[in-house]
């Protein structure tokens, strides 16, 4: 998507504090909207945006075209929030929403502001932050809860990861499961793929082509949904020494890296722990560097006790509510009840094992009084180390639709204060985007 700047001038306000909105054509060209402010959404809450509650546009963020929607902004000249169906400077133009899909270790504290038109379809799979236009950049409404650079594109070069793929692919010649990242990397152009094969940070260890779970949200599989997946599951089972292979090799040039089971292009990884447990038992035979990670939905209790006691060193917990109905209305879980994900917290807790939530924020949601009563009730009864805030990757309006079918919220308190509110009570509690590492 391109910028197109618009050179009709509007009278403005404040245009040294308040965010020009942004809109886009047919054409995927963005358009600045003088005299009107861009609008950011929490919920029911909308409100033009300002330096104040925005930064600039981290690098690596990507804007989004909303088709079969139309933008709300501010307009400045009536001092009311608009709909805008056409360019107001060449009329008879159809214009759309522009989102922000903001760049790894920031989270949306407002959502890009819009209103669906009757023939809408669900939105893909992204996350869709408010963007706005001041003083010759482009702002976002996030707040940057990791600074790691792990995921940063730049740092990881085409040419050098290409180098890597065919390096392993000498040293792995018949290991599946480097075959695989192969295409993760390549294809659909995975950083965590990219990281395995230039040797950096955190590598992947996709195993389970099942789940137990039916994300509404779920990157890897939808049926019977409107929605299409991002990226295709992996159709195989890897050996505990595929698997084996592929970690070790990670150690080998990261001694202090992390290797992680649970990625988007799989189910849950603890259905495949027939492979993943020997797999750790014969890595930690091997050496004692690294950490071993798993992310899942913590449905099985009694697997993840057993995969601690194999030496699991770490396990995020993917949740987007710690209230059971609206849990249960986006994971629509088979088979695993959601006090099986807590007992799985205290099994993994019990064994000495560092314990991470996978928050899925979206606000209008999260920042609401009932989450944070019932996230600090979790906290004060689970003491875990540390809260991955990552963005939900999901229609907006259809996941409040279907929480509000699980639940009555109240006024969102906004993202950024319930931030505060958390870090206030639980002091020791450390918020981040990646997987640490450990050791």
């Amino acid at each position: 998507m391109t910028r197109r700047r618009n050179h009709h001038s509007r009278s403005s306000r404040s245009p040294e504090k308040i965010l020009t909105a942004l809109v886009a054509n047919a054409k995927g060209e963005i358009i600045d909207l003088e005299g009107f402010a861009a609008v950011g959404m929490d919920g029911p809450l909308l409100a033009p945006l300002t330096t104040r509650t925005t930064r600039k546009m981290p690098h690596g963020s990507e804007f989004m075209f909303l088709p079969d929607r139309r933008p709300v902004v501010y307009d400045l000249e009536s001092d009311a929030l608009v709909i805008v169906e056409e360019n107001p400077f060449a009329p008879g133009e159809p214009v759309f929403p522009v989102a922000a899909f903001n760049s790894p270790g920031y989270i949306i504290t407002q959502l890009c502001a819009y209103e669906e038109t009757p023939d809408a379809n669900c939105l893909p799979l992204f996350s869709y932050g408010a963007v706005g236009w001041h003083d010759g950049a482009f702002f976002t409404a996030v707040q940057q809860v990791d600074k790691e650079r792990r995921q940063d594109l730049r740092l990881m070069p085409l040419e050098k990861v290409r180098g890597g793929v065919r390096h392993f692919q000498k040293t792995m010649a018949g290991n599946r499961l480097r075959k695989h990242l192969e295409k993760c990397a390549l294809e659909y152009g995975c950083p965590a793929a990219k990281n395995f094969f230039i040797g950096r940070c955190e590598a992947p260890l996709p195993s389970s082509p099942r789940c137990n779970a039916r994300c509404l949200g779920c990157l890897s599989l939808q049926k019977d949904s409107p929605v299409p997946c991002s990226q295709d599951r992996i159709d195989f089972m890897p050996s505990p020494e595929e698997i084996a292979e592929v970690a070790l090799a990670h150690f080998e040039r990261v001694p202090d890296g992390v290797v992680s089971f649970g990625q988007g292009c799989e189910g849950d990884p603890l259905l495949a722990a027939a492979s993943i447990e020997p797999a750790i038992r014969r890595i930690r035979r091997q050496t004692d560097r690294g950490t071993i990670n798993l992310n899942s939905n913590a449905s099985l209790p009694d697997t993840v006790a057993a995969l601690f006691d194999a030496g699991l060193d770490s396990m995020r917990v993917s949740i987007n509510s710690l209230q059971e109905a609206c849990y249960l209305g986006y994971f629509r879980p088979h088979g695993y009840r959601f006090s099986d994900v807590m007992a799985s917290v205290d099994q993994a807790l019990a064994r000495g094992g560092h314990v991470a939530l996978n928050y899925l924020n979206l606000p209008g949601f999260t920042d609401t009084p009932e989450e944070y009563a019932a996230l600090a009730a979790f906290l004060t009864e689970r003491p875990i180390h540390l809260i991955q805030w990552r963005n939900l990757n999901y229609d907006p309006l259809r996941y409040y639709a279907a929480m509000k079918a699980a639940a009555e919220h109240g006024e969102p308190m906004g993202v950024s204060a319930l931030l505060r509110k958390i870090h206030r009570r639980f002091p020791e509690l450390k918020f981040g985007y990646f997987n640490p590492a450990l050791k």
